[in-house]
């Protein structure tokens, strides 16, 4: 029972990055702007983490500077949303071009920074506080239970909360209404009086911070510092799951959920003598194997947004 326990514990760990970068491109893409620039949006919010609580720790901040870390790589990654905001609305460049080249582009800025910043080093210092995790009283201490979904750190309850909240907002106020009439129908909704792309600006731009707080919790619970690895693929993972989610909020979180559980069984399977005889490289790349087997099986069955890749232009009917 505790190695089922641990299980799920390490699945809810793995798969918060995977939560936060979901619902960030599945915002971007339900007002109708391609987002394969999860990647590079994870790799800034890693990026931005690690420097602030850095900063943050060595000015005495103590048990503040995780917390500054986040809120520094939700209010910065705002630059790299921004290059994908103004390049594929405001010119109208292609969608997928314009991901690639932020994921491009945020893997070689952090890296020259970092090494500018920290006098030639490939990666930030280790940090010596980071989150750990939170037992909440009394449902922690329920046997089985208790250790498999109440004792997790600060920065899973509140991608949980992110997904109650972003529902919440796409499927029941007025202004999800218009972001899923402009990823729809756009024209349609320009007749009513929205603002199609001032709406996508401000899903795009959120989209960035957000899926960098996915970034932002990989280097502040198991990491510790940011390196040019620290990401490796994860934001194409979170990819998936927007896709495998069909472009739902609580969808985007179980297919990460999925995924989150491929990461938790390469570590609970180490820990039996037969994977002693399996190589290290098998378990490595299970998640991405999984990645790619669900979309194959997702082609065709998962219906997009229907001006999902298309630029608007004003007054286009």
């Amino acid at each position: 029972m505790d190695i089922i326990s641990n299980l799920i514990n390490g699945t809810l760990v793995f798969s918060t990055a995977f939560i936060f970068a979901a619902l960030g491109g599945l915002i971007s893409e339900r007002s109708g702007v391609i987002n394969i620039g999860l990647e590079g949006f994870m790799v800034s919010g890693a990026f931005f983490s690690a420097v602030i609580a850095y900063y943050a720790e060595s000015a005495g901040l103590g048990g503040l500077s995780p917390w500054l870390g986040v809120i520094g790589a939700f209010v910065f990654s705002a630059v790299f949303s921004s290059i994908h905001a103004i390049a594929t609305i405001g010119f109208k460049a292609n969608q997928v071009v314009s991901g690639v080249v932020v994921n491009i582009l945020a893997a070689s800025s952090t890296f020259f920074l970092v090494k500018l910043i920290f006098e030639g080093s490939a990666e930030s210092p280790l940090l010596t506080t980071v989150f750990h995790k939170f037992r909440i009283p009394f449902l922690s201490d329920i046997p089985f239970i208790g250790n498999a979904f109440f004792n997790n750190y600060p920065t899973t309850y509140i991608a949980i909360g992110f997904v109650i909240l972003i529902y919440f907002i796409i499927y029941k106020t007025s202004t999800g209404l218009r972001l899923r009439a402009v990823g729809e129908h756009p024209g349609a909704a320009d007749t009513v009086g929205v603002k199609v792309n001032r709406m996508r600006y401000m899903a795009v731009i959120l989209s960035g911070s957000i899926a960098a707080l996915g970034g932002a919790t990989i280097v502040l619970t198991s990491n510790g510092n940011f390196a040019f690895n620290t990401i490796s693929g994860q934001g194409y993972i979170a990819l998936a799951a927007v896709i495998f989610g069909k472009w739902n909020p609580v969808g985007a979180m179980l297919a990460s959920l999925f995924f989150g559980l491929a990461q938790a069984v390469k570590d609970q399977l180490q820990i039996f003598e037969f994977a002693a005889r399996i190589p290290n490289e098998f378990f490595y790349m299970l998640p991405y194997v999984l990645t790619m087997l669900v979309l194959i099986g997702a082609v065709g069955k998962a219906r997009a947004p229907k001006a999902l890749g298309e630029p608007y232009e004003v007054g286009k009917r």
